[in-house]
């Protein structure tokens, strides 16, 4: 089955600029990886929000994702550039 998560962040508005790019720079390396069905990220136009939709093929293909090198740069900012990581939802397609 395949697994979509779908984030909505809000940045502090001293750190919106360089969030914005955070996740940009990670769409050409995550949409190669094997399992990637699809990697979209959006800058939302009425405010400092982003919106990264990620699809895998299966749970696994997440699991491997979250442990790729190219992440590593992310972690460090988790907790200083975003306001608050209010929407995460994660979505399993039962059909194809």
């Amino acid at each position: 089955m395949a697994v979509t998560i779908v984030e909505t962040v809000s940045a502090r508005p001293e750190s919106w600029h360089e969030l914005a790019a955070l996740p940009g720079e990670q769409v050409a390396p995550t949409r190669a990886e094997m399992g990637c069905i699809n990697y979209d990220f959006h800058v939302d136009v009425a405010g400092p929000r982003v919106r990264a939709l990620l699809n895998r093929a299966t749970q696994a293909d997440l699991d491997t994702r979250l442990a790729m090198p190219h992440l590593l740069p992310l972690l460090p900012q988790i907790d200083r550039l975003p306001q608050d990581r209010s929407r995460f939802a994660i979505f399993i397609c039962s059909s194809v």
